[in-house]
């Protein structure tokens, strides 16, 4: 068909996409702002500087991406741990290897706030209140998930609200580590059955015990050992997290406290250097 021959239709169809079929009715179609519910979504950046403050728009679409990449983990550890329990290997370490790419995701997006100088977060800081980061409910499921587990955690957060029954919920579940640890059982190693069960609420303590029967797996189970080190990755990938996040902080707002009289920067120090599986660090020097 030559160029002169074509219908307008068909003009349209090449420039603007391809036409809807006649007999699909839009009105009744799924469409992509109907599924991923793109009006209500757009409606939630909220402002409350007058102006408003340029640089308060990217502050709030930063941190309502954080909880929805907080929540995509919790999702996917909640998988794992499954996965683990199972003894399904490969799944499991495909899920550890997403739950990897998504922390470095969450660590690229410090870059974008650190765009941000100290003058332009204060020409809005004052509007956020008592708001704080100290408040998200999903990093404290994180943490709880990944057995770093302070029952004084959960004051902050109002009995009965969606944030405090999670975390109530979260408090008394097995943690990862306790995952791991029935999936290494599965698999044949003679974990301690004191470990197996462990009392969840507790933090993990080192153990000889323990730290000998992982040598093992790392010298005779080359698919658990795998497994290992994606932990430790993990691991690691928090640990960079937070001091990639004390450094933003500090860059931001130096030494002040935070907002919600948080202590800010001083207490973010302190959680810096803290291993989530102690036992997989302390081999190291074993082999």
């Amino acid at each position: 068909m030559t160029q002169e021959s074509e219908s307008p239709h068909d003009a349209e169809a090449t420039e603007e996409g391809p036409p809807v079929p006649a007999e699909v009715s839009v009105d009744r179609a799924l469409t992509y702002g109907h599924y991923l519910k793109v009006e209500e979504l757009l409606s939630l950046q909220q402002p409350r500087s007058h102006g408003p403050e340029h640089d308060e728009l990217l502050f709030i679409v930063i941190h309502q991406v954080y909880e929805l990449w907080f929540r995509q983990v919790l999702h996917e550890i909640d998988y794992l741990k499954g996965l683990l329990e199972s003894g399904d290997t490969h799944r499991a370490q495909h899920t550890l290897k997403r739950i990897l790419t998504i922390l470095k995701v969450l660590v690229s997006q410090l870059d974008i706030l650190e765009t941000m100088t100290p003058l332009e977060f204060l020409s809005f800081r004052d509007r956020l209140d008592a708001a704080s980061g100290f408040q998200s409910d999903q990093f404290r499921q994180l943490e709880f998930v990944l057995a770093h587990k302070r029952k004084a955690m959960m004051r902050g957060f109002p009995r009965g609200e969606r944030g405090r029954q999670a975390l109530e919920r979260r408090f008394v579940e097995p943690t990862l580590w306790d995952s791991f640890l029935h999936f290494l059982a599965r698999k044949g190693h003679a974990v301690p059955a004191s470990h197996l069960g462990r009392d969840v609420t507790r933090p993990i303590e080192p153990s000889e015990e323990l730290q000998s029967l992982l040598v093992g797996v790392y010298r005779n189970d080359p698919e658990a050992s795998a497994v290992c080190e994606l932990l430790v990755d993990l691991d690691e990938g928090m640990q960079e997290w937070r001091y990639r996040h004390v450094k933003m902080v500090e860059r931001t707002i130096g030494h002040r406290k935070g907002t919600g009289g948080s202590e800010g920067a001083e207490y973010l120090r302190t959680t810096l250097g803290a291993a989530l599986f102690p036992d997989l660090w302390a081999i190291r020097n074993r082999f």
